[in-house]
């Protein structure tokens, strides 16, 4: 019974989700590929479906309890999914069930990681279904149902806290919730407008500029090309690229606080910002030095060029590639991947631990060996000239223990599965912190779809572990969680 509330919501994002699918039968409709049939089907299964279960529970609307916003997003994040899979399934032959869920949940969670190539030649309606998915995955659907569905207004809290990334998220830029997720999907937008003119500016048709913005602003990554980037060979739109991913990776909110003040000090002076941008710069000089002392590429330009693409790309968790950079030296490859892992700013759309998180256990940790040698010192944790509370910290460090776990626990069974264990453990890296591509098996140059069906259903767990921060999903397996 509990349940039942929670699914009268779920019905309406369904039917709000067969409404987006408007956009891939539109590009089907003026293109006249085999992906029309596809996305009318898909379309009216979908509205029918969130109709059906609109109608049946309309009888158990209640307001959400704090409980039902967690139950909420992961009911959500499953469902959808299989909404989003069903017009590739259709569309695309020889596609598995299995492998068309994972996917959409790639696209859905802004991860990035394909099983399916051949992409040059795909319906083009299925390329803009795929990259649309990541644009309206990347901040979240549920901050969107937030903005725009009056009736969520109630419980938006709770869906916001859920959905949203890092450890302060429970800071509003407004009063009402509904206008905090408004004014964040405006900067959206804006970022999207100006991300597709850049990209047409630069070169791209049309088409391909409404693409790319898609997986670059989302931080997603896919491409309708099985080259990824490596398809234009344009340093121009590298360019452009590398400067919208920059802007996505960090903290949306701060570029609502900087316009209502006037001022781009704000973002200067957030530290977290400072140091995404230390370490990307810093790593960028670091990785070009050591390529360059292995002679990895023709000259100190082509070097810098490829390794500052690649950095930003992975560490931003978009995952784009120009090059196989699975083909550099161990320390530059395995270093990029693990950028990936906590660079990019709490509030954006890229995934990972993010850089407040790691700010906040070196800081505990430099606490630590204070106490060590002043017991008596008084020594709280400072970020931004703030000291941060017990509970913040608390929640840190729970969170990086589950996530070492995770992490260790998801390889552990892709080992068990038989895959050898740098493509098992990049895997488990990529699709848990939504960076793409990994190594070996996985790389940029191949994909995830020699994986087993096990595997497979192993990563998409892994990548809805990530879009969801941990704690949001592994809390519903507490039982606890379940009691009265």
């Amino acid at each position: 019974m509990r349940l039942l509330p929670v699914a009268a919501l779920v019905g309406r994002l369904v039917t709000l989700f067969a409404l987006l699918m408007l956009v891939p039968m539109g590009f089907a409709w003026f293109d006249h590929d085999r992906g029309e049939e596809a996305f009318m089907v898909s379309t009216l299964v979908t509205l029918l479906s969130g109709a059906v279960i609109t109608l049946l529970t309309r009888s158990h609307r209640r307001e959400l309890l704090p409980r039902d916003g967690f139950i909420l997003v992961a009911m959500t994040w499953l469902a959808l999914p299989v909404f989003g899979a069903l017009p590739l399934w259709l569309a695309v032959p020889d596609l598995s069930p299995t492998d068309a869920y994972f996917e959409a949940m790639s696209a859905l969670t802004a991860t990035g990681a394909t099983v399916m190539s051949g992409l040059d030649q795909l319906p083009l309606s299925v390329n803009i279904w795929r990259c649309f998915m990541m644009l309206v995955g990347g901040l979240g659907i549920i901050v969107l149902a937030v903005a725009v569905l009056p009736m969520m207004g109630v419980g938006g809290s709770q869906l916001f806290k859920a959905e949203t990334a890092g450890p302060l998220k429970d800071q509003k830029l407004t009063p009402r919730i509904a206008d905090t997720a408004r004014a964040l999907w405006i900067i959206y937008a804006v970022l999207a407008v100006a991300c597709t003119l850049a990209y047409h500016l630069a070169g791209m048709s049309w088409v391909d500029a409404f693409m790319h913005m898609c997986t670059t602003i989302s931080l997603g990554g896919f491409s309708p090309y099985d080259a990824s980037f490596g398809h234009f060979n344009s340093p121009a739109l590298e360019a452009v690229a590398m400067v919208f991913m920059l802007l996505a990776g960090i903290n949306l909110v701060l570029y609502f606080v900087a316009l209502r003040a006037r001022s781009l000090s704000v973002l200067w002076d957030n530290t977290e910002i400072r140091a995404f941008y230390a370490v990307l710069a810093g790593s960028i000089v670091l990785i070009t030095a050591y390529l360059s002392f292995h002679g990895s590429h023709d000259g100190l330009g082509d070097t810098l060029r490829r390794t500052a693409f690649h950095v930003i790309s992975v560490a931003t968790t978009t995952g784009y590639a120009t090059y196989d950079y699975a083909q550099w030296p161990p320390f530059a490859s395995l270093l990029i991947i693990l950028l990936g892992c906590f660079a990019t700013c709490a509030g954006s759309t890229g995934g990972g631990i993010k850089m407040v998180r790691m700010l906040l256990l070196l800081k505990q940790s430099q606490r630590e060996l204070v106490r060590i040698v002043h017991p008596s010192a008084i020594n709280p944790v400072v970020l931004g000239g703030r000291a941060v509370s017990d509970k913040v910290m608390q929640n840190v460090i729970a969170f990086m223990m589950l996530y070492g776990a995770c992490l260790v626990g998801l390889t552990m069974l892709l080992l068990f599965s038989g895959l050898d264990p740098i493509s098992a453990f990049t895997a488990v890296i990529a699709c848990v912190n939504n960076i793409g591509p990994g190594l070996g098996e996985v790389g940029p140059a191949v994909n995830y779809g020699a994986l087993t069906n096990f595997q497979t259903w192993v990563c998409t767990f892994a990548m809805l572990l990530g879009r969801l921060e941990l704690l949001s999903v592994l809390v519903l397996f507490t039982p606890g969680f379940w009691r009265r």
